[in-house]
């Protein structure tokens, strides 16, 4: 097989691997990513066959995942920051991941992240406004769920923390009917076993 003709079945290969995988995770299929990972594949493909220089395809491979990946890889870093509780240098990731052209379902995994980082910091308006657009959004199959049962759990939080202990509960069983054997399912359950032990 000749180098362009690798590098097409390659990056096929790879739109159709990551893909699948948003389909598993029960997230809506990006025609952003798919149209990035052909625009990519068609230009070093073409670029290999018109010249002499030859595309690795380890190197496209890694070109490929960094670019059509680059929102979700920077969410993982500003995630790296919030764990640590530098606030504000994962805030400036999260900001930086929304100005480089995310799809809908990153774009809103970006807002999870930020809300987030607002729930820690105490700002829980903030939060619980940032969660509640992201679940009017997420109900078009947007939103995975994963990152959907994390919405809720830490909407209950919020919540909780405001003294609107009803709205709570209610998350918090959004969380076990969302994903009911995750990690929030079983803070939920915990969070649903002190209310009912006060």
């Amino acid at each position: 097989m000749n180098l362009p003709a690798l590098l097409l079945f390659e990056g096929f290969l790879f739109i159709v691997l990551f893909g699948g995988l948003s389909l598993l995770r029960r997230e809506r299929l990006s025609g952003k990513f798919a149209l990035e990972a052909i625009a990519i594949t068609g230009v070093a493909s073409g670029f290999t066959a018109l010249t002499s220089v030859a595309t690795h395809p380890i190197l496209f491979f890694i070109l490929l995942y960094l670019i059509t990946l680059r929102v979700r890889l920077l969410v993982d870093l500003g995630n790296f920051f919030a764990q640590r509780g530098q606030f504000s240098s994962a805030n400036r990731v999260y900001a930086l991941a929304e100005y480089l052209w995310p799809d809908q379902t990153s774009r809103l995994i970006v807002q999870v992240n930020q809300g987030t980082v607002r729930l820690q910091q105490g700002a829980l308006d903030e939060a619980i406004t940032i969660f509640n657009n992201v679940l009017q959004i997420a109900s078009e199959g947007y939103l995975g769920v994963k990152h959907e049962a994390a919405v809720h759990y830490n909407l209950g939080v919020a919540y909780r923390r405001k003294k609107m202990e009803a709205r709570a509960v209610f998350e918090f069983n959004a969380v076990l009917d969302t994903w009911p054997v995750s990690e929030y399912a079983r803070r939920a359950e915990a969070a649903l076993a002190d209310t009912r032990n006060k």
